[in-house]
């Protein structure tokens, strides 16, 4: 009796089962070979469009790894004014009649279009850039790029250091001031950095980060030219976001905003207001004149050498000055030798 309940209810789960996969199967749809030549022929499409989508992907991402900019890229122009054309390319390299308009300084202009003509003999890049939804134009990229900076302060500040045209102004200005600074020290016995410095490390640690610096930013310039100018186009402050030799510049940036905050701390404590001032003058016309020396002879790479020589000269100058090292019990203030305090007039024995 047992057997046959067994044997029926194994049955009962047969047929259960049967059933269940019966209503799961479907009858595959025949598609008429006229809809399957229009699905294929969609699939076709479909490849051909994403194929197109991938190779212009590639060619721009090319094209911004040689050029550093893009489509939607923000320029400001820096030029007084620049020239742009209204019609498309292909109608000025067949010679028919344009018109064109300018834009001016302080204008930001976004990039429209950008457009490769092998053809064009002058130059094959195109560029459409626009002032504002109404206002578009094309211009060779060789006639773009040096009238405008890219739209970021960090760029234009770099511009306007790479300006030959202040770098000569910087040097006038840089000999005026210290034949002035000079002669005024000589007569007042005045401090002055690497000569008859204070007692401080820091003014000496500036001017060397200078020179350094600037030297390292002319050989970034030399020998890893696309590099920089990445930078240039897509600048930062952050030294942890950059490539190492990059990260070195930061680097130097930042040490130098540091020096400069602890050099005008150090010399308001131990100078008088006029002296002071007088100190971080002639400390400014250093830093200065190191920019534009190292920077400089380091395109000719004999900066290395002349560096090298500095280095030992401000070192050498700061062992050899006499540091003080007692501090008056009274005021606090450092002194170079026992005896009256030269800032309180208590006795130190």
């Amino acid at each position: 009796m047992a057997t046959d309940k067994l044997l029926f209810r194994a049955t009962g789960y047969l047929v259960m089962i049967l059933f269940l996969l019966t209503g799961c199967y479907s009858k595959p749809k025949v598609i008429p070979s006229n809809e399957l030549e229009v699905v294929a022929d969609s699939v076709l499409e479909e490849e051909v469009v994403d194929s197109a989508q991938l190779r212009r992907k590639q060619d721009s991402l090319a094209f911004v790894a040689h050029h550093h900019y893009h489509e939607n890229f923000n320029f400001v122009v820096k030029s007084d004014s620049l020239l742009l054309i209204r019609q498309q390319p292909e109608e000025v390299l067949s010679q028919m009649p344009t018109d064109t308009f300018a834009v001016y300084r302080h204008d930001h202009l976004a990039v429209a279009d950008i457009r490769i003509l092998p053809t064009d003999e002058e130059d094959s890049v195109w560029v459409q850039v626009a002032r504002d939804q109404f206002t578009f134009g094309w211009t060779h990229e060789k006639d773009l790029l040096p009238h405008v900076d890219p739209d970021d302060p960090i760029s234009q500040f770099i511009s306007t250091f790479s300006n030959t045209h202040l770098i000569i102004f910087l040097v006038i200005i840089s000999l005026i001031a210290f034949a002035y600074l000079g002669r005024k020290i000589r007569r007042q016995n005045a401090k002055i950095v690497h000569f008859n410095d204070i007692d401080s490390i820091y003014p000496t640690l500036l001017a060397l980060t200078v020179a350094m610096a600037a030297s390292f930013y002319a050989s970034i310039q030399m020998f890893a030219p696309q590099l920089w100018q990445h930078f240039y186009y897509h600048p930062t402050l952050n030294p942890f976001s950059v490539p190492l030799l990059l990260a070195i510049f930061l680097v130097s940036v930042w040490a130098m905003l540091i020096l400069a905050i602890a050099c005008i701390d150090v010399v308001r404590a131990q100078l008088p207001l006029g002296d002071a001032a007088l100190y971080l003058s002639g400390l400014l016309g250093v830093c200065a004149f190191n920019y534009i020396v190292f920077s400089l002879s380091t395109l000719l790479y004999i900066g290395y050498v002349l560096l090298a020589v500095y280095f030992w000269f401000a070192i050498r100058q700061y062992l050899r000055a006499s540091h003080c090292r007692l501090m008056c019990g009274n005021c606090g203030r450092p002194l170079r030798q026992k005896g009256r305090c030269p800032h309180c007039g208590a006795i130190n024995d």
